[in-house]
């Protein structure tokens, strides 16, 4: 098993950390290169010793964003609430950005909307109409720019925009709803330290962006409830006002189910009277209307129920407008 172990670690350090934090690669290739920390590893369940997720555990524990050394001095001192932390904790992006490229899809639909996230985190994706979006083209020059009502946003979306842009609009949002394993209230100091955890060291504008939107989320809390999403969905659909149009939003959460729950899921998502929206690897399921050929992606596919309508990094760092009827507005 310490093979395995090892793979996924240096597999972290040389493909999947660089560019974002040098410092966490440095961490993943210590520990891949480190016989006792893979065997303290090896007590954590598969699931539960991601790289990003032992890094967040360790560091909500109070571990130094230090040289792999002293790093690997602190966890070893604190091996079993490392081990005991990583299998009650999950990784939650819960990334605002994801909305720039949701936006679209949103805008399609009338409202006003009443928005529930599966797997919801803190509801920091329930907040499109509060934040602001600076829209740019890959040479960096200014695309299309929209704020709320109320004025520009002290969180700032910022997203590059390839080939033919869309007409974009705010959405309305009266109701946010959500569900999550393990819901996070940004009120609690505790639930808000965990959230700073989960950024990369090195990511400066994801932490800023993180920090506002906790703000904004604190002021107005959405509905959050504890469970599984397809045993709680009903309750919560039942709560959303009837005067709005329901939006169901899965952006990042059907990768974490088996293959059988997730087409389940979308079937049940599909038998109600709301809308939904995704942003998924191309092959994660059969959902899209019509089947997509995972080739002709870069990234994830959006969708407006099941149709696809833009390829997008799965941050939302950048997207392209798939739907055939883009045109340079905003």
């Amino acid at each position: 098993m310490t093979d395995a172990v090892r793979e996924r670690y240096t597999r972290f350090a040389e493909h999947e950390a660089p560019g974002r934090s040098a410092l966490y690669a440095a961490w993943a290739a210590g520990i891949a290169a480190d016989a006792e920390m893979l065997t303290l590893l090896e007590q954590i369940s598969p699931q539960d010793r991601q790289p990003p997720l032992v890094f967040a555990v360790s560091r909500m524990l109070g571990a130094p964003l230090a040289p792999y050394p002293e790093w690997r001095g602190f966890m070893l001192e604190h091996a079993a609430a490392l081990v005991d932390g990583c299998q009650s904790r999950t990784v939650q992006t819960n990334e605002p950005l994801r909305l720039a490229a949701l936006l679209p899809a949103l805008g399609r639909i009338e409202g006003p909307l009443a928005l529930l996230e599966l797997g919801a985190a803190a509801g920091l994706c329930l907040y499109p109409d509060r934040y602001s979006y600076r829209f740019i083209g890959d040479d960096g020059a200014e695309r299309g720019r929209l704020d709320p009502d109320e004025g520009p946003s002290d969180v700032v979306l910022t997203s590059v925009v390839r080939g033919a842009m869309p007409p974009l609009r705010m959405p309305e949002v009266v109701w946010r709803g959500g569900i999550d394993l393990a819901p996070v209230d940004v009120r609690d100091a505790a639930d808000r330290e965990w959230m700073r955890s989960l950024i990369w060291p090195g990511e400066h504008e994801r932490a800023t962006r993180i920090e506002a939107a906790m703000r904004i989320a604190a002021e107005d809390p959405p509905l959050l409830r504890a469970g599984d999403a397809a045993e709680r969905l009903d309750e919560l659909v039942a709560v959303a006002p009837r005067d709005a149009t329901l939006v169901v939003t899965t952006p990042g959460m059907l990768v974490y189910l088996p293959r059988s729950a997730r087409t389940a899921l979308i079937d049940r998502i599909r038998a109600l009277d709301a809308r939904w929206i995704t942003i998924d690897a191309p092959g994660l399921h059969e959902g899209w209307q019509p089947p997509v050929d995972r080739g002709d992606f870069d990234g994830f596919a959006v969708a407006l129920d099941g149709q696809v309508l833009a390829d997008a990094d799965p941050l939302g760092r950048w997207w392209e407008w798939r739907a055939g009827d883009g045109a340079d507005a905003a």
